[in-house]
């Protein structure tokens, strides 16, 4: 099983999965097709004009450059998207970033308090936007480069509406407990937001 499935519960769908939007590669891969270009020409003018050892230390120095600006303004933008994940569960929202260190914030859909997206004219056009999730106690949350913002927040939004028809309906008329065969149908595998599929 591979990621994310392995980070969810036994019980917990996966409703979406999403990397930022691929907008955040366009820098990185101008650099490389330029810094790309731009060693391919001082090899050609190196090859042509310098012999010897002034020719071979040129050609590593070239190699040397272009590797450490691919690598920091390409690769590793390249790397930092790859390991960044966006993820809607039937239960909350999960937010995984980091290569060597990892971080992550889970926001549990019963704790959402708000869900707003932002985009302008460009982010209209590509299709993402930021997505703003506020918590019943803590600030709210910005989450840049979103694909398919609106998508996105109508998902949550029906999600967290879910999850308050659940707990009221969990509810026994105005005892404020819950009872035991709510608690029962809401563990039962196959059941999601207390409603069979």
């Amino acid at each position: 099983m591979g990621y994310p499935q392995d980070a969810l519960a036994d019980t917990e769908d996966l409703l979406l999965h999403h990397h930022p939007h691929w907008k955040m590669l366009v820098l990185p891969a101008v650099t490389f097709i330029l810094g790309t270009a731009v060693a391919g020409f001082a090899v050609g003018v190196i090859s042509a004009r310098l012999d010897g050892t002034s020719a071979t230390i040129a050609l590593v120095a070239t190699v040397v450059i272009w590797a450490v600006i691919v690598g920091w303004r390409s690769l590793a933008p390249l790397i930092s998207w790859k390991c960044t994940h966006f993820i809607v569960t039937d239960r909350r929202v999960l937010v995984r970033q980091g290569v060597i260190t990892h971080s992550g914030i889970d926001i549990p859909m019963g704790r959402i308090s708000n869900v707003q997206f932002r985009h302008g004219l460009l982010d209209r056009i590509l299709r993402t936007g930021t997505l703003i999730i506020a918590s019943a106690s803590d600030d709210p949350l910005e989450f840049d480069d979103i694909p398919h913002v609106q998508r996105v927040h109508s998902l949550l939004y029906q999600q967290v509406f879910d999850s308050l028809d659940v707990r009221r309906d969990r509810y026994d008329d105005d005892s404020g407990e819950v009872s035991a065969q709510d608690v029962a149908d809401s563990a039962r595998p196959g059941w999601r937001g207390g409603r069979r599929r």
